[in-house]
């Protein structure tokens, strides 16, 4: 909810609440619009490059909250040819000019850490073994047009290495001048498949009833907070979504269930997907609301899912969420904030260069407003 202060300083005009001054833990951000984590697939051999230098800083304002894209926590974590790690010196060294063009800018920038899961091949899985899950079945998608393996279920033994992969990530991340790391524990990766009852069949401690399937999400969780501060910790959960066939069965149950875990962590924000958003490009409406999920938790609550501007300045006058995350919106106006607050037109985001390697279509050459004018 916007805090009492903030009314005092909009008191008299038109309130925008996209456009408010909050407070994220320590970070002092100038308005509640945020970049959502985008998977841009331009950073070659898994090492980002230096034009996401300035895809970033094109999107960043003093005080603007920035999720970078997807970054791998291992070897055994990419999905996809083209996306960025973070697990070696090579990974962390090229990160750091990046970072530091948001922060000249006075950016807030965290990295999202992600491991895939069965969402990978043989061609990118090292020495081309079958990617790890919580599982040994394989995405069988219906319309899917991508074919996945059969995936090798992780031993209860490896998990402890996966969660401590996450740790190092996450202290690469501050190192490479992160402000902090966004747990990526949803759209169906690996964290996701172990959270989802559709997917997990385990019959250990990680497997079964609710507390089980979310005891390894949340040790990466406990693991990463120790390692640099819960409160430099966000998570990213779809509990509604079936995103890469990751469903479950009583979805609102798993959101609350993880919500008051995390609550229980310290960690600074829990970032949730809208459940009308059940594909990449299709928007599905539902009955079913984020709320009961939002008075779970007791920090920053972030939503996502499609929302324009209106749409995001209603949810958070309402008190739904304390942040909105823009994905396409904001990959193709650069300029977001400004364009919100003026009501401008906006670009339509070109899908056909969303995971293109180009290093400047679709990436940093959609227009800003003062260059239309």
């Amino acid at each position: 909810m916007i805090e009492e202060e903030n009314k005092k300083v909009i008191e008299g005009r038109e309130v925008i609440p996209l456009l408010t001054p909050y407070k994220l833990g320590k970070f002092n951000l100038s308005h509640r619009i945020v970049l959502a984590p985008l998977t841009r697939t331009r950073s070659y051999n898994f090492v980002a490059q230096p034009h996401a230098a300035l895809y970033y800083s094109q999107r960043t304002t003093n005080g603007g909250f920035l999720i970078g894209e997807a970054s791998g926590v291992s070897e055994t974590a990419q999905g996809y040819p083209n996306t960025p790690g973070i697990w070696t010196r090579e990974q962390v060294e090229a990160w750091k000019p990046i970072v530091r063009a948001v922060h000249e800018k006075g950016g807030i920038f965290f990295c999202q850490l992600w491991h895939a899961g069965r969402v990978s091949n043989y061609g990118i899985s090292p020495d081309g073994q079958p990617p790890i899950s919580s599982t040994n079945k394989p995405i069988q998608k219906e319309g899917s047009s991508t074919k996945y393996p059969p995936p090798r279920r992780l031993r209860t033994d490896e998990i402890p290495k996966i969660v401590n992969d996450f740790r190092m990530a996450a202290k690469n991340a501050i190192e490479a001048g992160f402000d902090g790391v966004e747990i990526h524990g949803a759209n169906g990766y690996l964290l996701d498949q172990f959270l989802k009852d559709k997917v997990n069949d385990r019959d250990d401690e990680y497997g079964g009833t609710l507390e089980n399937r979310c005891r390894f999400p949340l040790e990466v969780v406990k693991a990463v907070g120790d390692e640099i501060g819960a409160d430099k910790v966000g998570v990213r959960l779809s509990p509604f979504a079936d995103y890469c066939d990751c469903g479950d069965s009583d979805p609102q149950a798993l959101g609350i269930y993880m919500a008051r875990s995390l609550s229980q962590l310290g960690i600074l924000y829990c970032h949730v997907i809208e459940p009308r958003m059940r594909t990449m490009f299709d928007k599905f409406e539902s009955n079913e609301s984020l709320l009961p999920i939002r008075k779970a938790f007791n920090g920053t609550f972030i939503v996502a899912g499609g929302y324009n501007r209106n749409e995001g300045n209603k949810v958070l006058a309402s008190g739904g969420a304390d942040l909105v995350a823009y994905g396409r919106l904001f990959l193709a106006n650069p300029d977001l904030p400004t364009r919100f607050e003026l009501n401008a037109e906006l670009n339509k985001p070109d899908r056909s260069t969303f995971y293109t390697n180009d290093p400047v279509l679709g990436y940093t050459d959609y227009p800003f407003l003062e260059s239309m004018t």
